[in-house]
């Protein structure tokens, strides 16, 4: 008997210390197409077993919260409902954890140490460095209409003067004021050769992001048209700026967002569509998902069967007329007849992007609608490579609904072998961004600014 005592003395105490060794701090390098994101598991005790957030400093994205934090036999495992994502990894000798993170129906290598982990750097030539030769100023641009606060620059050739000007315009997702997506700043580029050729550049914040308040959760399309406007009226109160001559230039959403101002002010003078859609947001999604997929090289039959399950789902958003509960249910359910129990993970995923404010609204807007409304010069680009946003079949249908405005003023081009960010590139694909070093073609930039200049007089 005395030994038995013993023995279960021994195994509790190596338990004690075996879970203090899990508390603390872990860092860890996730890795996925065309990304490296750096994060770190803050893991502490309670009075039930342990506790957990997480934190993504490339996404400056500090405490994010995890629901359900076990280690049990040497094995970690977070449910992280913030990310819809789960992570599970063994404890090891060498101070380390091994394992995947799991989300929307893919897992990733991610291990973690008590070591301080570095990004694999990527050269970017092209990022402009201070001191610059123009002037610039940090500006609080305020949009009353929804009582938030956007943060931007305004870089002006000199400080003195009478300039043309425009204000750029982000994609989807919360970004800041460059435009900042794996190491490159294109806004920041193109701000600076544009600033070079005469033009005062605004640049902003996107809403409840970087130093802008307001949420961006739940924000849609049309509330990033409001923070916009708010921009052009900031500018009419600056002496330095010719209030005939401000323009828009906007990339991807921003490109759908620009028309959709454009159409019903006469404070615009002219639009740039950097990969702006001209297909609805239903149908723009769809080719979206089939380019990427079949540039990843997933066989037709799976393309197609990928494409008629979303198709009825966004179908069901077209028809319906509110996101109310029961609609958000009835999506849930269609996802989960479609995919079936083993795919729970991607069910999630689909019903929450379908359910989401800003994808539920996106996915009915047209931009034709505004675009037949716009009677200012027009510049549309695409790049022959661009897998989210398909040149021919948006450049097109852009054409079309300029004319139908009677708009003479329109110049459309594909620049060839160029992506959705306007980098040269070999496939277009999304996991190639990263590791390309060029930020911005230069042709793609003396394109925009030879037009502009034109339209400048």
């Amino acid at each position: 008997m005395k030994k038995i005592i013993l023995f279960l003395i021994f195994v509790l105490t190596s338990s004690v210390i075996f879970g203090n060794e899990i508390l603390g701090d872990w860092n860890g390098l996730l890795k996925v197409p065309g990304a490296q994101l750096r994060v770190v598991i803050h893991i502490t005790k309670t009075e039930n077993g342990y506790a957990a957030t997480m934190d993504s400093p490339d996404q400056k994205a500090v405490g994010i919260p995890v629901a359900k934090t076990t280690f049990i036999d040497g094995v970690l495992k977070l449910e992280i409902e913030a990310v819809k994502g789960s992570y599970e990894g063994t404890f090891n000798s060498d101070n380390t954890i091994k394992g995947k993170l799991t989300q929307n129906g893919q897992s990733f290598e991610l291990n973690f140490s008590r070591e301080i982990v570095n990004k694999e750097v990527h050269a970017r030539p092209q990022e402009p460095q201070k001191p610059f030769s123009y002037y610039t100023e940090e500006v609080k641009v305020e949009n009353e209409k929804d009582k938030i606060t956007l943060a931007g620059t305004l870089s002006l050739p000199k400080k003195e003067g009478n300039f043309p000007a425009v204000i750029l315009i982000t994609g989807s997702g919360a970004q800041n004021r460059d435009e900042e997506i794996l190491g490159h700043k294109p806004f920041l580029v193109l701000s600076d050769y544009l600033v070079k050729k005469g033009f005062a550049v605004l640049r902003m914040d996107d809403r409840g992001f970087g130093e802008s308040s307001g949420k961006f959760k739940n924000a849609t399309t049309v509330d990033f048209v409001n923070d916009i406007q708010a921009g052009v009226a900031y500018l009419k109160t600056r002496k330095e700026i010719n209030k005939k001559k401000i323009g828009l230039i906007g990339h991807s959403e921003g490109g759908l967002i620009a028309p959709m101002i454009a159409a019903n002010s006469k404070d615009v003078a002219f639009i740039v569509l950097l990969a702006g859609p001209g297909l609805c947001g239903d149908k723009l999604l769809l080719r979206q998902s089939e380019d990427l997929q079949r540039q990843s090289g997933v066989s037709e039959k799976e393309i197609q069967k990928e494409f008629e399950i979303l198709k009825g789902a966004y179908d069901l958003v077209i028809a319906s007329s509110i996101n109310d509960e029961k609609f958000k249910k009835s999506i849930e359910i269609y996802f989960e007849s479609k995919l079936g129990a083993e795919n729970i993970d991607k069910t999630k995923h689909y019903t929450a992007f379908v359910i989401d404010n800003w994808g539920y609204n996106f996915l009915k807007i047209n931009p034709a609608t505004y675009l037949e409304k716009v009677k200012c010069p027009v510049l549309a680009l695409n790049g022959n490579k661009d897998l989210q946003v398909s040149a021919e079949a948006n450049l097109e249908v852009i054409k079309k609904a300029l004319a139908k405005a009677g708009n003479k003023n329109v110049t459309a081009k594909i620049l060839p072998n160029l992506n959705h960010l306007f980098q040269e590139c070999q496939t277009g694909s999304p996991s190639e961004y990263e590791t390309i070093e060029q930020t911005f073609s230069p042709i793609a930039l003396e394109e925009i600014s030879n037009w502009l200049l034109i339209q400048a007089k």
